[in-house]
Protein backbone atom coordinates (compact mmCIF):
# COMPACT_ATOMS: atom_id res chain seq x y z
CA UNK A 1 0.00 0.00 0.00
CA UNK A 2 2.93 2.29 -0.69
CA UNK A 3 0.77 4.49 -2.92
CA UNK A 4 -2.18 4.67 -0.51
CA UNK A 5 -3.06 8.24 0.38
CA UNK A 6 -2.37 9.30 3.96
CA UNK A 7 -5.07 11.15 5.88
CA UNK A 8 -5.06 14.39 7.84
CA UNK A 9 -7.91 14.82 10.31
CA UNK A 10 -8.81 18.19 11.82
CA UNK A 11 -11.20 18.69 14.70
CA UNK A 12 -12.19 21.06 17.48
CA UNK A 13 -12.89 19.20 20.69
CA UNK A 14 -12.76 15.51 21.51
CA UNK A 15 -15.45 14.47 19.05
CA UNK A 16 -15.77 10.67 19.04
CA UNK A 17 -12.74 10.69 21.35
CA UNK A 18 -10.47 11.01 18.28
CA UNK A 19 -11.40 7.47 17.25
CA UNK A 20 -11.07 8.10 13.49
CA UNK A 21 -7.55 9.43 13.89
CA UNK A 22 -6.70 6.55 16.22
CA UNK A 23 -7.82 3.90 13.75
CA UNK A 24 -6.09 5.63 10.82
CA UNK A 25 -2.92 5.71 12.92
CA UNK A 26 -3.27 2.02 13.79
CA UNK A 27 -3.35 1.02 10.12
CA UNK A 28 -0.55 3.41 9.15
CA UNK A 29 -2.66 5.93 7.22
CA UNK A 30 -2.60 8.98 9.54
CA UNK A 31 -0.29 11.76 8.42
CA UNK A 32 -1.43 14.15 11.15
CA UNK A 33 -4.15 14.97 13.64
CA UNK A 34 -4.77 18.70 14.05
CA UNK A 35 -6.83 19.73 17.05
CA UNK A 36 -7.38 22.69 19.33
CA UNK A 37 -6.32 21.07 22.62
CA UNK A 38 -4.25 18.02 23.48
CA UNK A 39 -3.35 16.97 27.01
CA UNK A 40 -1.15 13.86 27.12
CA UNK A 41 -0.11 12.51 30.53
CA UNK A 42 2.68 14.57 32.03
CA UNK A 43 1.84 17.71 30.08
CA UNK A 44 1.20 21.02 31.80
CA UNK A 45 -2.40 20.99 30.58
CA UNK A 46 -3.03 17.51 31.98
CA UNK A 47 -1.85 18.61 35.41
CA UNK A 48 -4.17 21.58 35.82
CA UNK A 49 -6.49 21.39 38.84
CA UNK A 50 -10.24 21.92 39.04
CA UNK A 51 -12.93 21.80 36.38
CA UNK A 52 -10.60 22.93 33.60
CA UNK A 53 -8.24 20.07 34.38
CA UNK A 54 -11.16 17.63 34.28
CA UNK A 55 -12.23 18.90 30.85
CA UNK A 56 -8.70 18.70 29.51
CA UNK A 57 -8.35 15.11 30.68
CA UNK A 58 -10.71 14.13 27.82
CA UNK A 59 -8.42 15.78 25.26
CA UNK A 60 -6.24 12.75 24.75
CA UNK A 61 -6.44 9.22 23.41
CA UNK A 62 -3.68 6.78 24.43
CA UNK A 63 -4.01 5.06 21.05
CA UNK A 64 -2.46 8.26 19.62
CA UNK A 65 0.42 8.40 22.12
CA UNK A 66 3.04 8.12 19.36
CA UNK A 67 0.99 9.74 16.59
CA UNK A 68 1.84 13.04 14.86
CA UNK A 69 -0.41 15.60 16.55
CA UNK A 70 -0.48 19.36 16.05
CA UNK A 71 -2.42 21.28 18.68
CA UNK A 72 -2.95 24.83 19.87
CA UNK A 73 -3.56 24.15 23.54
CA UNK A 74 -1.90 27.21 25.03
CA UNK A 75 -3.48 29.60 22.53
CA UNK A 76 -6.88 27.95 22.91
CA UNK A 77 -6.80 28.25 26.69
CA UNK A 78 -5.75 31.88 26.39
CA UNK A 79 -8.77 32.49 24.16
CA UNK A 80 -11.00 30.86 26.75
CA UNK A 81 -9.62 33.17 29.40
CA UNK A 82 -10.26 36.25 27.28
CA UNK A 83 -13.78 35.03 26.54
CA UNK A 84 -14.61 35.40 30.23
CA UNK A 85 -13.83 39.12 30.21
CA UNK A 86 -16.67 41.68 30.16
CA UNK A 87 -17.77 42.56 26.65
CA UNK A 88 -16.34 39.42 25.06
CA UNK A 89 -18.19 37.72 22.23
CA UNK A 90 -20.87 35.26 23.29
CA UNK A 91 -23.32 32.82 21.75
CA UNK A 92 -23.14 32.22 18.03
CA UNK A 93 -20.69 35.06 17.48
CA UNK A 94 -18.20 33.38 19.81
CA UNK A 95 -18.76 30.00 18.17
CA UNK A 96 -18.13 31.44 14.72
CA UNK A 97 -15.05 33.33 15.91
CA UNK A 98 -13.64 30.19 17.54
CA UNK A 99 -14.29 28.12 14.41
CA UNK A 100 -12.63 30.69 12.16
CA UNK A 101 -9.65 30.92 14.52
CA UNK A 102 -9.20 27.14 14.44
CA UNK A 103 -9.42 27.08 10.66
CA UNK A 104 -6.76 29.78 10.29
CA UNK A 105 -4.38 28.12 12.74
CA UNK A 106 -4.90 24.70 11.20
CA UNK A 107 -4.50 25.81 7.59
CA UNK A 108 -1.36 27.78 8.43
CA UNK A 109 0.13 24.82 10.29
CA UNK A 110 -0.62 22.41 7.45
CA UNK A 111 0.97 24.69 4.86
CA UNK A 112 3.93 25.62 7.02
CA UNK A 113 4.65 21.99 7.92
CA UNK A 114 4.47 20.83 4.30
CA UNK A 115 1.89 18.21 5.29
CA UNK A 116 -0.29 18.96 2.26
CA UNK A 117 2.60 18.17 -0.07
CA UNK A 118 4.04 14.89 -1.31
CA UNK A 119 4.00 12.69 -4.37
CA UNK A 120 0.83 11.11 -3.01
CA UNK A 121 -1.42 13.91 -1.79
CA UNK A 122 -3.21 13.38 1.52
CA UNK A 123 -6.93 13.16 2.04
CA UNK A 124 -7.94 16.06 4.31
CA UNK A 125 -10.89 15.47 6.64
CA UNK A 126 -12.47 18.29 8.67
CA UNK A 127 -15.75 18.68 10.52
CA UNK A 128 -18.49 21.04 9.42
CA UNK A 129 -18.62 24.67 10.55
CA UNK A 130 -14.88 24.69 11.35
CA UNK A 131 -13.61 23.47 8.00
CA UNK A 132 -13.69 26.29 5.45
CA UNK A 133 -10.13 27.59 5.77
CA UNK A 134 -8.78 24.05 6.03
CA UNK A 135 -10.57 22.88 2.90
CA UNK A 136 -9.47 25.98 1.00
CA UNK A 137 -5.82 25.24 1.79
CA UNK A 138 -6.26 21.56 0.96
CA UNK A 139 -7.89 22.24 -2.40
CA UNK A 140 -5.19 24.76 -3.29
CA UNK A 141 -2.62 22.01 -2.65
CA UNK A 142 -4.48 19.51 -4.82
CA UNK A 143 -5.72 17.28 -2.01
CA UNK A 144 -8.92 15.26 -1.81
CA UNK A 145 -11.25 16.92 0.69
CA UNK A 146 -13.81 15.27 2.97
CA UNK A 147 -16.31 17.20 5.09
CA UNK A 148 -17.62 15.43 8.17
CA UNK A 149 -21.14 16.84 8.49
CA UNK A 150 -22.18 16.65 12.14
CA UNK A 151 -25.92 17.38 11.81
CA UNK A 152 -28.72 17.98 9.27
CA UNK A 153 -27.63 21.64 9.06
CA UNK A 154 -30.11 24.42 8.32
CA UNK A 155 -33.08 22.04 8.30
CA UNK A 156 -32.41 21.18 11.93
CA UNK A 157 -32.49 24.84 12.88
CA UNK A 158 -35.90 25.18 11.26
CA UNK A 159 -37.18 22.09 13.08
CA UNK A 160 -36.08 23.44 16.45
CA UNK A 161 -37.50 26.89 15.71
CA UNK A 162 -40.90 25.33 15.10
CA UNK A 163 -41.01 23.45 18.41
CA UNK A 164 -43.47 24.84 20.97
CA UNK A 165 -40.75 24.84 23.62
CA UNK A 166 -37.93 25.86 21.31
CA UNK A 167 -39.08 28.89 19.34
CA UNK A 168 -38.90 31.54 22.03
CA UNK A 169 -35.60 30.31 23.42
CA UNK A 170 -33.72 29.63 20.19
CA UNK A 171 -30.87 31.95 19.30
CA UNK A 172 -30.85 31.89 15.51
CA UNK A 173 -27.59 31.65 13.62
CA UNK A 174 -26.11 34.92 12.33
CA UNK A 175 -26.70 35.82 8.66
CA UNK A 176 -23.30 34.63 7.44
CA UNK A 177 -23.38 31.22 9.10
CA UNK A 178 -25.19 29.14 6.50
CA UNK A 179 -23.59 30.77 3.42
CA UNK A 180 -20.22 29.91 4.97
CA UNK A 181 -21.33 26.32 5.47
CA UNK A 182 -22.42 26.13 1.83
CA UNK A 183 -18.89 27.15 0.85
CA UNK A 184 -17.58 24.22 2.89
CA UNK A 185 -19.94 21.88 1.05
CA UNK A 186 -18.85 23.27 -2.31
CA UNK A 187 -15.17 22.72 -1.48
CA UNK A 188 -15.68 19.15 -0.28
CA UNK A 189 -15.13 16.34 -2.76
CA UNK A 190 -17.10 14.10 -0.41
CA UNK A 191 -19.52 14.90 2.42
CA UNK A 192 -19.88 12.24 5.10
CA UNK A 193 -23.12 12.27 7.08
CA UNK A 194 -23.80 9.89 9.94
CA UNK A 195 -27.43 9.02 9.26
CA UNK A 196 -30.04 8.87 6.54
CA UNK A 197 -31.88 11.52 8.54
CA UNK A 198 -28.94 13.92 8.15
CA UNK A 199 -28.51 13.05 4.48
CA UNK A 200 -32.14 13.82 3.76
CA UNK A 201 -31.79 17.13 5.59
CA UNK A 202 -28.85 18.14 3.41
CA UNK A 203 -30.65 17.12 0.23
CA UNK A 204 -33.61 19.23 1.34
CA UNK A 205 -31.16 22.13 1.82
CA UNK A 206 -30.02 21.77 -1.78
CA UNK A 207 -26.76 19.83 -1.36
CA UNK A 208 -26.05 17.44 -4.24
CA UNK A 209 -27.02 13.90 -3.24
CA UNK A 210 -24.12 12.40 -5.20
CA UNK A 211 -21.65 14.07 -2.81
CA UNK A 212 -23.27 12.55 0.26
CA UNK A 213 -22.22 9.30 1.91
CA UNK A 214 -23.91 7.81 4.98
CA UNK A 215 -21.30 6.44 7.39
CA UNK A 216 -22.19 5.90 11.05
CA UNK A 217 -20.14 7.24 13.90
CA UNK A 218 -17.33 4.98 15.04
CA UNK A 219 -17.38 3.66 18.57
CA UNK A 220 -14.71 1.69 20.38
CA UNK A 221 -16.81 -0.22 22.90
CA UNK A 222 -15.38 -0.63 26.41
CA UNK A 223 -15.33 -4.01 28.16
CA UNK A 224 -18.86 -5.17 28.90
CA UNK A 225 -19.76 -4.08 32.44
CA UNK A 226 -21.36 -6.28 35.04
CA UNK A 227 -25.05 -5.51 35.49
CA UNK A 228 -27.35 -6.48 38.31
CA UNK A 229 -30.38 -8.70 37.74
CA UNK A 230 -33.59 -7.23 36.37
CA UNK A 231 -36.56 -7.79 38.69
CA UNK A 232 -39.48 -9.84 37.47
CA UNK A 233 -41.79 -7.02 38.51
CA UNK A 234 -40.97 -3.37 39.10
CA UNK A 235 -42.22 -1.86 42.35
CA UNK A 236 -42.05 1.42 44.22
CA UNK A 237 -39.10 -0.03 46.14
CA UNK A 238 -37.36 -1.09 42.90
CA UNK A 239 -38.66 1.09 40.09
CA UNK A 240 -37.71 0.97 36.43
CA UNK A 241 -34.82 3.42 36.08
CA UNK A 242 -34.95 5.39 32.85
CA UNK A 243 -31.92 7.48 31.85
CA UNK A 244 -31.78 10.60 29.68
CA UNK A 245 -28.15 11.59 29.02
CA UNK A 246 -27.24 14.79 27.19
CA UNK A 247 -28.11 18.45 27.03
CA UNK A 248 -31.52 19.09 28.56
CA UNK A 249 -32.81 21.05 25.56
CA UNK A 250 -35.90 21.07 23.37
CA UNK A 251 -34.11 19.57 20.36
CA UNK A 252 -33.12 16.49 22.35
CA UNK A 253 -36.71 15.91 23.43
CA UNK A 254 -36.38 16.84 27.09
CA UNK A 255 -39.90 18.27 27.23
CA UNK A 256 -41.29 15.00 25.89
CA UNK A 257 -39.34 13.14 28.58
CA UNK A 258 -40.84 15.34 31.29
CA UNK A 259 -44.28 14.99 29.73
CA UNK A 260 -43.97 11.21 29.64
CA UNK A 261 -42.92 11.21 33.29
CA UNK A 262 -46.08 13.13 34.12
CA UNK A 263 -48.20 10.60 32.23
CA UNK A 264 -46.52 7.80 34.17
CA UNK A 265 -47.14 9.33 37.60
CA UNK A 266 -48.02 6.57 40.03
CA UNK A 267 -46.22 3.91 37.98
CA UNK A 268 -43.06 2.23 39.39
CA UNK A 269 -40.64 4.25 37.24
CA UNK A 270 -37.95 6.88 37.82
CA UNK A 271 -36.53 9.23 35.20
CA UNK A 272 -32.91 10.25 35.72
CA UNK A 273 -31.69 13.33 33.81
CA UNK A 274 -27.92 13.70 33.40
CA UNK A 275 -26.62 16.73 31.54
CA UNK A 276 -26.53 20.53 31.49
CA UNK A 277 -29.61 22.72 31.25
CA UNK A 278 -31.69 21.65 34.22
CA UNK A 279 -31.89 25.13 35.75
CA UNK A 280 -34.24 26.24 32.97
CA UNK A 281 -36.56 23.31 33.69
CA UNK A 282 -37.23 23.82 37.37
CA UNK A 283 -40.79 24.98 36.76
CA UNK A 284 -41.62 21.92 34.68
CA UNK A 285 -39.93 19.55 37.12
CA UNK A 286 -41.74 20.93 40.16
CA UNK A 287 -44.24 18.45 41.48
CA UNK A 288 -42.79 15.45 39.60
CA UNK A 289 -40.82 13.67 42.34
CA UNK A 290 -39.94 10.66 40.19
CA UNK A 291 -37.83 12.84 37.86
CA UNK A 292 -34.34 13.34 39.28
CA UNK A 293 -32.11 16.02 37.74
CA UNK A 294 -28.48 15.09 38.42
CA UNK A 295 -27.03 17.97 36.43
CA UNK A 296 -23.88 17.66 34.31
CA UNK A 297 -21.28 15.10 35.35
CA UNK A 298 -17.63 14.61 34.31
CA UNK A 299 -17.22 12.24 31.40
CA UNK A 300 -15.53 9.72 33.67
CA UNK A 301 -18.75 9.36 35.68
CA UNK A 302 -20.96 8.56 32.69
CA UNK A 303 -20.34 4.78 32.73
CA UNK A 304 -21.56 4.54 36.32
CA UNK A 305 -24.77 6.37 35.37
CA UNK A 306 -25.34 3.94 32.51
CA UNK A 307 -24.73 0.89 34.70
CA UNK A 308 -27.22 2.22 37.26
CA UNK A 309 -29.99 2.53 34.65
CA UNK A 310 -32.34 -0.06 33.15
CA UNK A 311 -33.40 1.78 30.00
CA UNK A 312 -32.12 4.67 27.87
CA UNK A 313 -34.33 7.22 26.12
CA UNK A 314 -33.55 9.54 23.21
CA UNK A 315 -36.75 11.14 21.89
CA UNK A 316 -34.74 13.60 19.81
CA UNK A 317 -36.34 15.93 17.29
CA UNK A 318 -33.09 15.96 15.30
CA UNK A 319 -29.57 14.59 15.69
CA UNK A 320 -26.87 13.90 13.17
CA UNK A 321 -26.35 10.57 14.91
CA UNK A 322 -26.40 10.71 18.77
CA UNK A 323 -23.42 8.72 20.01
CA UNK A 324 -25.12 8.30 23.39
CA UNK A 325 -27.18 5.51 21.80
CA UNK A 326 -24.03 3.44 21.34
CA UNK A 327 -22.72 4.30 24.79
CA UNK A 328 -25.98 3.06 26.27
CA UNK A 329 -25.99 -0.13 24.23
CA UNK A 330 -22.37 -0.83 25.17
CA UNK A 331 -23.59 -0.93 28.77
CA UNK A 332 -26.33 -3.42 27.97
CA UNK A 333 -29.22 -0.96 27.83
CA UNK A 334 -32.11 -1.13 25.37
CA UNK A 335 -32.75 2.27 23.78
CA UNK A 336 -36.03 4.03 23.08
CA UNK A 337 -35.27 6.48 20.27
CA UNK A 338 -36.94 8.58 17.65
CA UNK A 339 -36.39 8.00 13.94
CA UNK A 340 -34.56 11.32 13.61
CA UNK A 341 -31.01 10.24 14.43
CA UNK A 342 -28.49 7.51 13.65
CA UNK A 343 -29.71 4.08 12.60
CA UNK A 344 -28.87 2.25 15.82
CA UNK A 345 -32.16 0.97 17.23
CA UNK A 346 -33.73 -2.05 15.54
CA UNK A 347 -37.34 -1.89 16.62
CA UNK A 348 -38.25 -4.74 18.95
CA UNK A 349 -34.76 -6.25 18.82
CA UNK A 350 -32.40 -3.94 20.72
CA UNK A 351 -34.88 -1.25 21.68
CA UNK A 352 -37.96 0.61 20.54
CA UNK A 353 -38.40 3.15 17.75
CA UNK A 354 -40.99 5.80 18.50
CA UNK A 355 -43.73 6.25 15.88
CA UNK A 356 -43.62 9.98 16.65
CA UNK A 357 -41.79 12.33 18.99
CA UNK A 358 -44.37 12.92 21.69
CA UNK A 359 -44.80 12.43 25.41
CA UNK A 360 -47.64 9.99 24.73
CA UNK A 361 -45.54 7.80 22.42
CA UNK A 362 -42.63 7.80 24.86
CA UNK A 363 -44.87 6.93 27.81
CA UNK A 364 -46.39 4.05 25.84
CA UNK A 365 -42.93 2.69 25.00
CA UNK A 366 -41.83 2.84 28.63
CA UNK A 367 -45.02 1.05 29.68
CA UNK A 368 -44.02 -1.80 27.37
CA UNK A 369 -40.95 -2.44 29.52
CA UNK A 370 -42.89 -2.01 32.76
CA UNK A 371 -45.28 -4.71 31.57
CA UNK A 372 -42.52 -7.02 30.36
CA UNK A 373 -39.24 -6.50 32.29
CA UNK A 374 -37.72 -9.52 30.56
CA UNK A 375 -37.35 -7.41 27.41
CA UNK A 376 -34.61 -5.42 29.14
CA UNK A 377 -32.33 -8.43 29.34
CA UNK A 378 -32.97 -9.85 25.88
CA UNK A 379 -32.81 -6.49 24.13
CA UNK A 380 -29.77 -5.47 26.17
CA UNK A 381 -27.92 -8.58 24.98
CA UNK A 382 -28.94 -7.85 21.39
CA UNK A 383 -27.64 -4.30 21.81
CA UNK A 384 -24.23 -5.60 22.87
CA UNK A 385 -24.15 -8.11 20.02
CA UNK A 386 -24.84 -5.42 17.41
CA UNK A 387 -22.07 -3.00 18.32
CA UNK A 388 -19.58 -4.47 15.87
CA UNK A 389 -21.19 -2.65 12.94
CA UNK A 390 -19.99 0.63 14.50
CA UNK A 391 -16.42 -0.51 15.17
CA UNK A 392 -13.63 1.89 14.16
CA UNK A 393 -12.29 -0.76 11.79
CA UNK A 394 -15.56 -0.94 9.85
CA UNK A 395 -16.18 2.79 9.82
CA UNK A 396 -12.67 3.70 8.66
CA UNK A 397 -12.85 0.97 6.01
CA UNK A 398 -16.01 2.67 4.72
CA UNK A 399 -14.25 6.05 4.67
CA UNK A 400 -11.29 4.62 2.78
CA UNK A 401 -13.61 3.13 0.17
CA UNK A 402 -15.18 6.56 -0.30
CA UNK A 403 -12.09 8.74 -0.44
CA UNK A 404 -9.13 6.39 -0.84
Amino acid sequence: MADAAPWITCQIGAREHYVLAAELHRIGRLRRLVTDRWAPPGSLAAGLPGALGQRLADRYNPALADAPVTHFTAASMAREGRARLPGAKAGWHKIMADNAWFERRSAAALVRGGWLDGQVKPVVFAYSYAALGILQAAKAAGCVTVLGQIDPAVIEEEIVAALPHGNGRLERTPPGYWPRWRQECALADHIVVNSAWARDGLVQAGIAREKLHVVPLAYAAPPTPQRGPVPEVFTAARPLKVLFLGSLIARKGIHEVIGAAGLLAGEPVEFHLVGPGGDALRGELAGIPHVIDHGPVPRGEVPARLVAADLFVLPTHSDGFALTQLEAQAHGLPVIASRRCGDVVQDGINGTLLPEVSAEALAAAVRGYLANPGLLGTQGQAALAGLDRFSPQRVVADLLRIAG
